[in-house]
């Protein structure tokens, strides 16, 4: 083997063998933080308790304890922000915890959480909507997204730990059901926080917008499915039916925790200001730009009219076009390119060997196949991505942190339980799991509905 091969697997042996010392599941102790809307995180926690664990869950609000059915185990939290820190490490403590688990590590009770845990030397289970979403999701060990240990990580490393599999990468269902789940559950959690939140008066949500603001919006867009999907359709279909070389602007929600910390933008009026100006520089006079909002994008940010405004300001008016969340795929197929500030959607631009700029910190932001041209440059004639390397990476991310399944229906939930838990139990994390060879066998992907 090759010197430098072998420096980094003796680089990485340390951490192997800490992460061998981790207790068997009738001495490990499960501290359970926020989680995605709905019941899976209580189903997780009964599937832990009934593999030998202890299993406790922090509550920050009405909405925290709506969804879960063990009153036994629940823990509510009613003080402060400030106060957080410190009654982490008490519980810590006086509960004996060896693990903690929570859904994105960034907004400011996790993030506490996990600086503590990690100076303790805790283990820290990580979940986040997938990296190949939405077919997956996405489970780590101290940290996702810019966080993630895969943004250290080189296409050759992940290569080198591929040699100890053979398994193919499985290609993506035609169907994906959690949409109106997600919807429903994130309506009925904040009507939760807003009508019976009483005991909680110190809750601060972590996000901008009150919670009656955040119910309203869920409500909204929940009710107006129907008229949206008519719009997608209309506009999907002009574009397709117009015969012109098209450009795709990938949009995120301007909350989302990965465009807030992980991005050199405040707003996605920053990130559409300059997309559209580097269009309107670089790109030949006969291309459209086709800019696509994310799946659940609910109106707070100002999309559509700052597009008009920016149409005019470049003239651009009939090259710009608007299309509300809905499937990537039928869009990207003749697309010629992409740009992104670092949404995930990019591993679908990827996958079909597209052009690629990103903005943003992410996990798939390898030199290899993501473009480091100037924008108008990217837009007049982008390179190509090395397709082969992408396949590998790819083929990495599904043998290591990407479970199939879903955490808002039935059946993408018990599909992800049926090998999360053990991955959890486990002495080794995804990947070194997949580097010493130890890793356990994969599901093959399922339909989820």
């Amino acid at each position: 083997m090759p010197a430098r091969y072998m420096y980094i697997l003796d680089r990485d042996m340390p951490r192997l063998r800490d992460k061998m010392t981790l207790d068997a599941p009738h001495s490990r102790v499960f501290l359970f933080l926020q989680g995605p809307h709905g019941p899976f995180f209580h189903r997780l926690g009964k599937m832990l308790r009934k593999a030998g664990s202890t299993v406790w869950r922090v509550g920050f609000n009405a909405g925290d304890r709506a969804f879960w059915f063990h009153p036994r185990s629940y823990i509510p939290y009613r003080g402060t922000s400030g106060d957080w820190n410190a009654t982490f490490a008490n519980l810590v403590e006086s509960k004996g915890v060896t693990d903690i688990v929570l859904y994105g590590d960034v907004r400011p009770i996790h993030a506490q959480a996990v600086a503590e845990a990690k100076r303790r030397g805790l283990t820290v289970h990580v979940f986040e909507e997938g990296y190949m979403r939405p077919y997956w999701v996405t489970y780590e060990r101290g940290g996702t997204n810019g966080n993630s240990r895969l943004m250290e990580m080189s296409v050759a490393e992940m290569q080198i730990a591929l040699a100890q599999s053979n398994m193919e990468a499985p290609l993506p269902p035609g169907h994906w059901g959690d949409m109106r789940q997600h919807v429903f559950y994130g309506a009925l959690y904040h009507w939760f926080v807003m009508f019976r939140n009483a005991e909680y008066q110190n809750f601060k949500p972590h996000r901008a917008a009150t919670v009656a603001k955040e119910f309203r919006l869920y409500l909204q867009r929940l009710l107006l499915m129907p008229v949206h999907t008519i719009d997608r359709i209309q506009a999907t279909f002009r574009i397709r039916n117009g015969g012109f070389p098209y450009h795709l602007a990938l949009l995120q929600l301007e909350h989302d925790s990965s465009f807030q910390e992980h991005s050199p933008f405040t707003s996605m009026t920053e990130f559409l200001e300059l997309v559209i100006e580097g269009f309107a520089k670089g790109a030949p006079g006969h291309h459209h730009l086709v800019i696509k909002a994310h799946p659940l994008e609910d109106g707070r940010a100002p999309i559509r009219r700052t597009i008009r405004t920016l149409m005019r300001t470049h003239g651009l008016q009939g090259r710009v076009h608007y299309v509300r969340g809905g499937k990537l795929a039928q869009l990207l197929n003749d697309a010629r390119s992409a740009v992104t500030v670092n949404s995930t959607a990019a591993q679908q631009v990827l996958w079909r060997g597209i052009p690629l700029k990103v903005f943003g910190r992410a996990v798939f932001a390898k030199p290899e196949f993501v473009s480091d041209q100037p924008l108008a440059e990217f837009f007049a004639g982008a390179s190509r991505p090395d397709n082969r390397a992408y396949k590998d990476y790819r083929r990495y991310l599904l043998e290591t942190s990407q479970l199939p399944g879903g955490f808002y229906s039935a059946r993408g939930r018990r599909q992800l339980l049926r090998q999360v838990v053990d991955m959890m139990l486990s002495a080794e994390d995804p990947y070194d799991a997949l580097a010493s060879g130890t890793a356990a066998p994969r599901q093959q992907l399922r339909l989820v509905t």
